[in-house]
């Protein structure tokens, strides 16, 4: 074929065209050297792209300006696939030079480089630069925050447990793992290890493009070595294939898939394939309105009925960088409609990528635009019911940490699953990790002691009431020692606590489990206040001379007393009302009957039961014997000054004098018996009389047994008990009697005299054995520190004779007015 001289003269020319163009290529490459590393880094080839900036910043020498570009972008190319103190010399460099000043997002990444490199206080201060130039710009005041959170994070982490599949993960990156069926002991993940589908390196992190592989868990928990999960190419092909999830059933895999190569047309679309038993059907693109294949789209995560999806997207009118939206359609066969950004309460100028559906309400993702402890944090957002999402929460610590923490998934209904992190990885290689929520236990143990003596109180009864309804009760032992085990202790429950213990106030404490994240041993320590002998005085109930009313401001002072009976439902008391030594005695009678009165009528109308009230108006027969010392206006007052009104009379002045007998005029109370059976119906007439002036009760009423023994009530202790006479016994009581005050807690090792181990068996006490017993009280006379001897066989509780009863004072029994009478 002939050319015509025309057509040459063309040819000549588009020749001339062609060589003048790549001569101005040649010459736009010496004057950019930079120019092919941007368009890498353009096309997010951030390996690829730092090697040829690296070339380009030996070339450009006296271009002060692009050499701090430059090295802006190399620092950005490491920082964006996670090799951050690669990234950190290169912000150092720039930080010296002009450039910061007029790109100030140059502060925000190096802000968050320092902070992935663990180096807050740096990070802080780039935050705050930051800050102040973009003020409208939440990131730098978010970075803030969030970065002086990260200690407090990490010494007070989540609930969660983290252990890395060691033996699912490779070399190269390793993410996104989700369960394949519901046995849950499968899982497909991405990875870029070699063996991959695709023989091509992509540009980003510079390793093998991705495909699905997976792996198998045995019974005793060891996971396979994984394998590719398909070889057919449905869904592992020469492109970039992963970040998958499976649908409720378990039938089907939706994942992202890109388009692989430097030159390639397409972006990233959302595939689906279905799966049978361990095979994949041919993967086909998820059709979403508005959505084509130039678009970069993935991620997805659908609804249990997979007519919602979530997705990322880099897509034009987002609010930044890569965004979460929402597409919906009517059945599983159709195609999804337009997709909706979710807004501002989730999306950032950030990244916000990986979203996790759990339970169709609650949704997890990973942002580097909400603040956290570096990098990408998973977050999570509930929704309400008119669509709204509430403010992202941060996992925290162990899930989240100052790398990238990403690519969440849950078990459909128990706290674990699986996470994906770059953490601790100086190449910025993603592992996969395993999390579970490991089983709450909590048990509680304590010991008891006597709040006077500090020392150990044994066989007290311990008695835990739960909220849910539980009840749980034990004794102390001889170390005053309880516990009880993570089998009997409940979560999120409240306990109600009461210790008893006889001539022991009883306590009660309150202790909870709810609200606890953690396993815990509860360790407490527990203090019994022993019920005093001697009589107790009311504080702070003063009376206006000559005046019984109670004064509101005193009955706060009443408070006590009122708890005290109502957490000690079995002891009954004396109220003993006293006046100063001013007026006739037959006044100050009147007066102090008519205060006793008004405490016991203010007890009534509190709610105590006046059975339990005992009230003695004393007058001025009964001056107050001081306790502790007390200084008024520089005098003290000594313990064991009695306050007659003698002494009263040789104070140094009338102050002192008003204060004394301002101290005599008083109400007190003692205990009467610990054992008064609380009654269930209390009549509203029932009333307490006021004894004027009393005298102590001389006498007791006597019975006569079967035998013709004499039989009389004793208080032993402050419990009732039936005593028989007979004129030449010892003191004694049965065993049958010592084992069941032992049961009681009114008895211990102690109060035996002697080798206790010989002593005290499995539910024998040793005959002849020899205990002490604090206190008897009969009719108006008290024995302290009586000794009673253990009789195995007898058959009466309580034995005592003639000489243990003198011991009281002289007696006699009148048989015709059937009383004991003491003389």
């Amino acid at each position: 074929m002939r050319i015509r001289p025309n057509m040459k003269k063309y040819l000549l020319i588009l020749l001339s065209l062609l060589c003048l163009f790549m001569d101005t290529e040649g010459y736009a490459q010496r004057r950019n050297p930079a120019k092919n590393a941007d368009l890498a880094f353009g096309r997010k080839q951030y390996i690829e792209a730092a090697d040829r900036y690296k070339k380009a910043y030996k070339k450009t020498k006296r271009n002060k300006a692009e050499r701090a570009r430059i090295s802006y972008q190399m620092g950005e190319c490491y920082r964006l696939i996670g090799l951050t103190k690669r990234a950190e010399p290169y912000y150092k460099r720039v930080l010296k030079t002009d450039y910061p000043s007029t790109h100030p997002e140059f502060y925000l990444n190096f802000a968050e480089t320092y902070k992935s490199n663990e180096k807050f206080k740096e990070a802080i201060e780039m935050y705050e630069t930051y800050a102040r130039l973009v003020p409208d710009d939440p990131r730098g005041a978010l970075g803030i925050e969030t970065t002086n959170l990260i200690q407090e994070w990490i010494e007070n982490p989540s609930r969660y447990e983290l252990t890395e599949l060691k033996k699912v993960n490779s070399k190269n990156s390793d993410f996104g793992a989700v369960w394949t069926n519901n046995n849950y002991n499968e899982i497909i993940f991405t990875s870029s290890r070699n063996g991959a589908t695709g023989g091509e390196h992509e540009g980003i992190t510079g390793q093998d493009f991705t495909d699905f592989w997976t792996s198998k868990q045995d019974r005793k928990g060891e996971w396979s070595t994984p394998t590719l999960a398909d070889e057919g190419e449905n869904i592992n092909t020469d492109d970039s294939d992963g970040a998958g999830t499976m649908n409720a059933n378990y039938t089907k895999l939706y994942f992202t898939r890109c388009e692989a190569g430097e030159h390639r047309k397409n972006g990233c679309q959302i595939m689906v394939a279905a799966k049978s038993g361990g095979s994949f059907s041919n993967a086909k693109p998820v059709e979403i309105a508005t959505v084509d294949t130039l678009d970069i789209v993935g991620h997805p995560t659908l609804s249990e009925d997979e007519l919602i999806m979530y997705f990322s997207a880099d897509r034009k009118g987002g609010f930044g960088g890569k965004d979460l939206y929402v597409a919906t359609r009517k059945s599983p066969g159709e195609a999804f409609g337009r997709p909706f950004n979710l807004g501002e309460n989730i999306n950032t100028a950030g990244d916000e990528v990986f979203p996790f559906l759990r339970n169709d309400t609650t949704l997890y993702f990973s942002s580097n635009g909400h603040g956290g402890m570096g990098g990408l944090d998973i977050f999570m957002a509930t929704v309400d019911t008119a669509g709204n999402w509430g403010k992202p929460v941060n996992l925290k610590s162990p899930m989240n940490s100052t790398g990238d923490d990403f690519a969440i998934c849950f078990h459909p209904t128990q706290e674990k699953g699986f996470m994906s992190s770059n953490r601790g990885n100086t190449r910025g290689i993603d592992n996969i990790y395993y999390f579970e929520e490991p089983q709450i236990h909590f048990t509680f143990s304590g010991t008891v002691k006597d709040e006077d003596t500090r020392q150990y109180v044994s066989n007290a009864t311990v008695r835990f009431v739960g909220s849910d309804g539980s009840v749980m009760s034990t004794r102390t032992n001889d170390k005053g020692y309880f516990n009880f085990s993570e089998s009997q202790v409940n979560k999120n429950t409240t306990y109600e606590i009461t210790i008893d213990k006889a001539n022991y106030f009883t306590l009660n404490a309150t202790e909870t489990t709810v609200g606890l994240e953690f396993s815990k041993d509860f360790e407490k320590e527990y203090e019994l206040k022993p019920i005093p002998e001697e009589p107790i005085m009311l504080p702070d109930i003063l009376y206006d001379l000559a005046k019984w009313d109670l004064k509101p401001q005193f009955e706060d002072s009443l408070q006590g007393l009122i708890e005290t009976l109502q957490l000690n439902p079995t002891i009954t008391i004396e109220l003993a009302s006293h006046t100063d030594a001013r007026a006739s005695e037959e006044s100050n009678d009147i007066l102090s009957q008519k205060r006793a009165q008004s405490v016991v009528d203010y007890l009534i109308i509190r709610g105590i039961d006046p059975m339990r009230l005992t009230a003695k108006g004393y007058g001025e027969r009964v001056p107050r014997t001081i306790q502790k010392d007390i200084t008024v206006r520089g005098y003290t007052f000594k313990a064991g000054t009695q306050l007659t009104e003698d002494f009263i009379n040789k104070l140094p002045n009338n102050e002192l004098r008003e204060a004394a007998h301002q101290m005599n005029r008083r109400t007190e109370f003692r205990i009467l018996s610990k054992d008064y059976v609380p009654r269930t119906v209390i009549s509203e007439n029932d009333s307490v009389q006021i004894a004027i002036n009393p005298t102590e009760v001389n006498f007791i009423p006597i019975m006569t047994d079967s035998r013709g023994y004499f039989t009389f009530d004793a208080n032993v202790d402050g419990y009732k008990e039936l005593f028989t006479y007979s004129q030449n016994a010892d003191f004694c009581m049965s065993e049958k009697t010592a084992l069941k005050l032992l049961g009681e807690g009114r008895l211990n090792r102690e109060s035996f005299i002697g080798d206790t181990d010989k002593i005290l068996g499995t539910g024998t006490v040793a005959n002849n054995a020899i205990a002490v017993i604090k206190e008897i009280r009969i009719a108006n006379k008290t024995l302290k520190d009586v000794q009673v001897k253990v009789v195995q066989k007898m058959v009466e509780s309580w034995v005592i004779g003639q000489k243990t009863l003198k011991e009281a004072g002289n007696f006699e029994f009148d048989t015709k007015e059937r009383k004991l009478i003491f003389k």
